[in-house]
């Protein structure tokens, strides 16, 4: 999903949920106004750190990621020098 609209979706549809509720209630316009100015600025600062939360999680998971894909490499690297050093061992026992 693209987090760069998450912060406006959730203003603009609590902003659409203040105004069927304040049409309801028969509030004023000036009262309509006011609780939807309020609620959309409200809800646009919890899809702001709504979106950072993710942001992190997801930067965490990424580096998480890098770290495993690095430590399998060493692992492999590891691996096949081990290999190569059995098998030139293996070859010098036969020659002598």
């Amino acid at each position: 999903m693209n987090r760069r609209t998450m912060p406006f979706i959730l203003m603009l549809v609590a902003g659409a949920f203040a105004c069927v509720m304040t049409y309801i209630k028969e509030c004023s316009i000036i009262d309509k106004l006011l609780v939807l100015s309020i609620v959309m600025f409200v809800f646009y600062l919890l899809g702001v750190l709504m979106k950072r939360v993710l942001d992190y999680f997801d930067k965490q998971n990424e580096e998480k990621r890098k770290a495993e894909e690095e430590a399998r490499e060493k692992e492999l690297k590891e691996q096949e020098e081990l290999q190569m050093q059995q098998e030139s061992g293996e070859g010098e026992r036969e020659v002598g």
